[in-house]
């Protein structure tokens, strides 16, 4: 008769757990990556039991080297900070930039407090109009304050998606047509090469009066300052998703050609079956670099039409001139290097969901 140890059992038992969490671990490594959070997966491996010795150059690389980077670049820049004089005074240092954050934040709530009760005021009036029976004197009066931080942020990143978007549904299209036909690429390639370095200073006076010619109220669905602002990162984005995806439908294998000809596929159905799953990684990489182009070029149109949003900030504190000013441009850059960021990885994981490629 066989006896099983229980302790061989409990440490199989064990083992397998072990093996279990690793596998997970190792799986949500593809998100970490596509999220800039790759140092996660040896930490965890770490936390997890593996030996640290094994994860020590990872965690090294992934997560000790940004982190002493940023810390030298803190340390370099609290240094050099108050040795550099500006017509606002010193360069503030990062402990004052912080401070105005948290002050812009503070000013945001207190914005946001305000607004609320300007919004339950004129409820309460409307409701009392309607109990008296004069529902007809009832209307509904808009907020007036400035808008905070925050609704400056939102408005920046609605109008650069309304201009990315816009430019996508032009771009794509284009890009499909040059790189199937070589006539609409003889037709489209002089356009791209003149229109393609224009800088955005040069388009927003001719945006500015068209949009202020068609729309002579700001009655419409959208505001003109919307408009034009959108309409310019439209105008500057649009090039680098056409170029990608011309070359990326000019890239498919010609042998998938010659089977969708065999199989006598009409053109939407080549499009949709062969065209756009072949080409997805290079349109995606244009529609990347598009949207950092977009956020870029809506920042300088945004000071220079004062039109609302980051830029505008950043263009009204430079006005200013107050003691604070300079490290509020100062949160302003911040914030617009990390939204970069961060649309840089919204497009990066939306190119991982639907490509094959692992490129960052």
């Amino acid at each position: 008769m066989t006896t099983i140890d229980p302790d061989f059992a409990g440490a199989e038992a064990k083992q397998a757990r072990k093996e279990a969490l690793f596998t997970r671990i190792n799986t949500a490594d593809k998100w970490f990556q596509i999220l800039g959070l790759g140092w996660i997966t040896p930490v965890l491996k770490v936390a997890a039991g593996d030996n640290p010795k094994a994860q020590a150059a990872e965690i090294w690389r992934l997560l000790a080297v940004p982190l002493l980077s940023i810390c030298a670049f803190l340390l370099l820049w609290g240094i050099l900070a108050p040795k550099v004089q500006t017509s606002l005074g010193a360069v503030p240092g990062p402990a004052q930039v912080w401070a105005e954050a948290v002050n812009l934040h503070e000013d945001a709530r207190a914005k946001a407090e305000s607004r609320e009760k300007f919004e339950t005021m004129v409820e309460k009036r409307n409701q009392k109009l309607i109990d008296a029976g004069r529902a007809d004197e009832v209307k509904q009066i808009a907020y007036t304050g400035a808008p905070s931080y925050y609704e400056q942020i939102l408005t920046s990143i609605k109008t650069v998606f309304f201009g990315f978007l816009i430019a996508t549904v032009v771009a794509v299209p284009l890009g499909i047509a040059a790189g199937l036909s070589a006539t609409a690429n003889a037709a489209l390639n002089p356009l791209i090469q003149i229109f393609k370095p224009v800088s955005p200073l040069a388009w927003l006076p001719i945006v500015t009066m068209i949009v202020s010619a068609l729309n002579a109220t700001n009655d419409g669905l959208f505001a003109k300052s919307f408009l034009i602002s959108a309409i310019t990162v439209t105008l500057c984005s649009l090039w680098p998703t056409l170029i990608n995806t011309s070359l990326g439908v000019a890239s498919i294998d010609k042998d998938l050609v010659n089977v969708s000809k065999v199989l006598k596929m009409n053109t939407w159905t080549k499009i949709t079956k062969l065209v756009l799953p072949s080409s997805l990684p290079l349109i995606f990489t244009g529609l990347r670099l598009s949207l950092g182009v977009g956020w870029m070029v809506l920042i300088a149109a945004e000071m220079l039409a004062q039109n609302p949003g980051l830029g505008k900030f950043v263009w009204d504190e430079f006005q200013n001139g107050s003691s604070s000013s300079l490290a509020k441009i100062m949160v302003a850059v911040f914030t617009i290097g990390i939204i970069g960021f961060l649309l840089d990885r919204v497009m990066f994981t939306l190119q991982s969901l639907f490509t094959f490629t692992n490129n960052r």
